[in-house]
């Protein structure tokens, strides 16, 4: 299962892993993950020590949830993939009855809970970007490219997707460009340079500051800057390692402070531009900065 799908769910800030099953068509999702989120606890290791007592509890009692425990590579804190416990949707529901109080609850509720949003089938749909040709039809550093993106992950979504507004918006008291020279705008920001690292991001800033869709400006503009930063430097962001409130706050900042967020963007970069799994990860990330927003 070396080629599979990698997905991040976040409950309460916290990561929560799964694999995909091909075979089996179904989420495999990691124990020690949902133990940390029901104890509170970021220390790696009392999370796995609390497991390994729970799990010796369990196969006492004869529980099911142990028996239904299945392993698959994940990776590990020092870096290397090794085999951890998961499982499966009806597992970790049963996983989560072993744990009393209201957290417990509020986390079956929370993992229970069928995504059929907006956001959620979006999300969908920009898993799928990965594995489609359509990918490699992307303009890349244009506006038409940016619409392209937004068509695709909106599609059947919003009536609007890949099509430029034509009202005014803005967001937490900061107007974006008015509409009436958008269109102008945009041909500008087409113009800017992007043979560099400093020139990419700069641009970057300029279509968030332009904000071109009445919805989903952030989650497409993110693949539009990765595309471009494949194409030109041969690398990409690693949005795994970009926290929700640093990189809102660096956005935020961006027109008048352009420096916080080009550092923060740079640590973050790789070089697995082709990486299946670095893509997945980008793309939970980048609708997670959009929760609540």
């Amino acid at each position: 299962m070396s080629n599979t799908k990698i997905s991040i769910r976040f409950f309460n800030d916290r990561e929560v892993r799964a694999v995909w099953d091909e075979e089996n068509a179904k989420w495999w999702f990691s124990v020690l993950d949902v133990v940390a989120v029901l104890t509170d606890q970021e220390d790696y290791s009392k999370s796995r020590n609390y497991w390994k007592y729970l799990k010796a509890k369990l196969k006492r009692e004869n529980s099911q949830v142990v028996s239904a425990t299945t392993q698959l590579k994940l990776l590990a804190p020092d870096g290397k993939h090794r085999l951890a416990d998961m499982l499966d949707y009806s597992g970790i529901i049963d996983l989560g009855k072993e744990f009393p109080g209201k957290k417990a609850n509020r986390f079956i509720e929370w993992f229970s809970y069928s995504d059929e949003t907006i956001d959620g089938k979006s999300k969908t749909k920009a898993y799928a970007l990965f594995e489609s040709s359509f990918i490699e039809n992307i303009e890349v550093g244009t506006t038409k490219g940016l619409q392209q993106i937004h068509a695709y992950l909106f599609g059947g979504l919003y009536e609007f997707a890949g099509q430029i507004r034509q009202k005014n918006i803005s967001k937490g008291g900061f107007q974006f460009a008015m509409s009436k020279f958008l269109v102008e705008n945009l041909k500008q920001i087409e113009l800017m340079p992007e043979s560099t690292f400093d020139e990419i991001v700069s641009k970057y800033i300029e279509m968030n500051i332009a904000h071109p869709f009445m919805e989903g400006n952030g989650r497409s503009a993110r693949v539009w800057l990765d595309l471009i930063l494949k194409k030109r430097i041969q690398k990409c962001i690693d949005w795994s390692q970009i926290g929700k409130r640093e990189y809102m706050n660096a956005m935020v900042h961006s027109p008048t402070n352009s420096q916080v967020l080009k550092t923060l963007l740079q640590n973050a970069l790789t070089p697995k531009i082709n990486d299946r799994e670095m893509f997945m990860k980008g793309i939970d990330y980048s609708y997670y900065y959009e929760e609540g927003e």
